[in-house]
């Protein structure tokens, strides 16, 4: 295959940095991202589609991630965590990455949607 990415989302909730009395609920992701074609491709730009549990939709775009915006040849992998707050317990996460492969062909790399969950954990 001349152009493919593949991306893995894992998602973590962080409850130290969360207040459930006061509707915040913090999680980190870490993305791992993998070109899987022939041809070396950079990231250029993102475009995350965020909902929460009661379904009220936030889009986010921007250049690369986490201020790069990383060259990647085939078979080389790029990861990184990011962070993002909802205002329910629940919500999920999907978007796409648009790459530029060396030979100037554009490409949008769809992210897979993911949950994340608050987890109440009984002591």
């Amino acid at each position: 295959m001349k152009y493919g990415v593949t991306i893995d989302p894992t998602p973590f909730y962080l409850a130290e940095q969360s207040d459930p009395d006061r509707g915040l609920f913090t999680f980190a992701y870490h993305i791992n991202i993998v070109n899987t074609g022939d041809e070396t491709v950079q990231l250029i730009s993102r475009h995350w589609i965020i909902t929460d549990g009661n379904g009220e939709i936030e889009e986010v775009k921007g250049e690369g991630v986490v201020g790069k915006q990383p060259i990647l040849a085939s078979g080389e992998s790029f990861q990184y965590t990011s962070g993002t707050q909802f205002k329910t317990p629940v919500g999920t996460m999907h978007g796409s990455y648009t790459f530029t492969a060396a030979d100037g062909t554009s490409f949008e790399a769809p992210i897979p949607r993911f949950t994340c969950s608050a987890k109440r954990v009984l002591h």
